[in-house]
């Protein structure tokens, strides 16, 4: 056969070949650049109630638009190889808010609303870290909590903060809820008081600062699911906790007529647990009545550095490595709360059959 004509031949076939390979290879560029975008997944996939939201995250990132937000090691989503969870992490020392000593990642619900008209929070959610550090005396040692009803007028106090609390050592740690008390007159003379849900309430603590108390028998562990419902209606906050083997539990509490109005109203647990800080005060009658609240929800780290001695309730002296993030999460000093889902809206009637 002539070779010329072989090659003549072959030469256009060469050339489509080499072009179908080019095109071959650019489809899986293309395929690959889509796969990747479709497998980015940020918190308001998983949890879409985001639009209703502001967050700030532990280093002091703030953001009010939270559509196909994260921010790496703070905020972000992971999955435990069945489901997707949206990951809320925060150091025992970084950039807070200018009310607070604690670090926090965490949302503020956009919404404000009076205490009378109410509103609804929801939440599901594991607590897989709390600080290793701190100083077993202090109460607010080895805890995060995980939602909130907080004040924005006034005193801006707290009616509401709901908490996970584990001793370093214990398998199983502590659901409880604290009220603070919307003082009447001098607000440095306000304290929480502490409900136990499962485990120990606030003021179960050490005799010193490496001595724990025994370990609950019917707490939650690290990365054991639980839920909470706070429904705030005219006035009246019901709040349930469940979990899968674990009792059901339910409270209700005032929020416009106060349990603590009176100096002999204030229970035992305070007397005991503040004496050492001077913090007596009593509530206004008519409690958080007419003031604008709003919800939040997320990792707010109870553990700081700040020296026990001077607060022996609030200042944990913990570990902080100078505020270096990177360290405190390498050495055990932070707290991480995942939630798969979350609800928030209108306050509703505990008496009729709601969704």
């Amino acid at each position: 056969m002539n070779t010329k004509f072989v090659r003549t031949l072959l030469r256009p076939i060469s050339i489509i070949c080499i072009a179908l390979l080019f095109n071959s290879c650019l489809e899986k560029i293309k395929s690959s650049k889509i796969k990747t975008e479709e497998t980015t997944t940020y918190p308001s996939d998983v949890i879409p109630f985001m639009d209703q939201w502001n967050i700030l995250c532990g280093d002091g990132t703030s953001a009010k638009e939270l559509k196909e937000f994260e921010h790496k090691d703070f905020f972000y989503v992971t999955n435990d190889g069945k489901t997707d969870w949206v990951v809320y992490k925060s150091p025992n020392s970084g950039i807070t808010s200018k009310t607070s000593n604690n670090t926090r990642t965490e949302l503020g619900q956009k919404k404000h609303w009076k205490t009378e008209t109410g509103g609804k929070l929801t939440g599901t959610l594991k607590v897989m870290h709390v600080s290793t550090s701190g100083d077993a005396r202090v109460a607010a040692s080895y805890s995060v909590v995980v939602g909130q009803i907080h004040g924005n007028e006034g005193h801006e106090n707290e009616p509401l903060k709901i908490f996970y609390k584990k001793f370093p050592g214990h398998k199983k740690g502590s659901v409880y809820w604290n009220y603070e008390i919307n003082t009447k007159g001098d607000n440095s003379k306000r304290w929480d008081y502490s409900t136990a849900v499962w485990g120990y309430d606030m003021s179960v603590v050490g005799s010193e600062p490496t001595s724990y108390p025994e370990e609950p028998e019917d707490g939650i562990e690290l990365g054991e699911e639980f839920n909470y419902e706070v429904n705030v209606y005219n006035g009246i906050m019901y709040l349930t906790f469940s979990s899968e083997g674990h009792e059901t539990k339910k409270f209700t509490k005032s929020l416009v007529k106060s349990e603590f109005a009176e100096k002999s109203d204030i229970p035992q647990q305070i007397l005991t647990l503040y004496a050492a800080i001077g913090r007596d005060g009593i509530e206004r009658e008519n409690a958080y009545a007419g003031e604008l609240q709003n919800f939040k929800q997320g990792a707010y780290n109870q553990t700081n550095g700040k020296v026990p001695e001077e607060n022996i309730v609030w200042n944990t002296g913990s570990e902080t490595y100078n505020g270096d993030i990177a360290k405190q999460y390498t050495n055990g000093c932070y707290t991480e709360v995942w939630f798969k889902e979350g609800t928030v809206g209108p306050g509703m009637n505990p008496t009729e059959n709601n969704p």
